[in-house]
């Protein structure tokens, strides 16, 4: 597993899969390409490396193929990978999936590769191409850039009730510039759960939200019994995301008496 490193705010999720899965956790500096052929370093020598899941972002993967002056990456990478030495879990190009531009398709998407209509309603959403520019502009409800997992971003996303008034300007101007890179959302409430901030030395609600786990087979989908609580660590945000600056909690299920 190649981790970013410590100072990454997932490092803990990526020591836990890798402790769980039975993985070497590994930063750029252990591993290295020779002859288009990936190497891990150990106190015994070079190791071959068939298999790697990656968790550092795209843009800092390989500084020969994307950008020059990332440290986080290694060097030749892709070479190995286009070469077929190498088997990348989640190869560069999968993010499309999490992409935000891709979320009002969805619906269509189950219909057209499973002849099936969705279970489960979407949030509603309205798609920003230019005809429609002026009802986001004029009451901007929670829009999101299209690449929902891009880092690097001064401002990726505004929320409409809580924007700032120079947010909603910026936002304003990005839409009209670029469209089709947006999309509007309506905001979702979240329940809250009482939470101990350290800083304040108190427990305070903070607003989660529940991500479960189902593993699809042959003999048919199961829900695992656990899950992962993300939390809004900031007063009054929304935003749980651990890249921006949200946290996680444990997930107690709870058995029948």
């Amino acid at each position: 597993m190649l981790t970013p490193g410590p100072y990454n705010s997932a490092y803990f999720e990526h020591s836990f899969l890798a402790r769980t899965m039975g993985l070497e956790l590994v930063q750029a500096a252990d591993l290295f390409v020779d002859g288009n052929k990936v190497y891990c370093r150990t106190t015994r020598g070079p190791r071959r490396v068939d298999v790697i899941y990656r968790r550092t972002d795209e843009a800092f993967l390989d500084p020969e193929v994307f950008r020059p002056d990332s440290v986080l990456g290694v060097p030749g990478l892709m070479r190995a990978y286009a070469a077929g030495n190498v088997a990348l879990a989640n190869a560069p190009g999968n993010g499309i999936a999490d992409d935000k531009a891709v979320y009002p398709f969805v619906p269509d998407m189950i219909e057209f590769y499973l002849s099936e209509q969705p279970l489960l309603e979407q949030v509603p959403d309205l798609r920003v191409p230019v005809r429609r520019r002026s009802q986001v502009r004029a009451r901007p409800p929670r829009s999101d850039g299209g690449q929902g997992g891009r880092r690097g971003r001064r401002l990726r996303h505004a929320d409409g009730p809580q924007a700032t008034s120079d947010q909603r300007d910026e936002f304003r101007r990005r839409i009209v510039a670029e469209p089709r890179r947006y999309i509007a959302q309506h905001r979702v409430e979240l329940s809250s759960c009482p939470t101990w901030i350290a800083e304040r030395g108190a427990v305070e609600p903070r607003r989660v939200d529940l991500r479960p786990y189902i593993l699809t087979s042959r003999e048919g989908p199961w829900v695992l019994p656990g899950g992962l609580t993300r939390v809004a660590l900031q007063r009054g945000s929304y935003v749980v995301n651990s890249s921006q600056g949200g946290g996680s909690k444990d997930t107690w299920v709870m058995k029948d008496s």
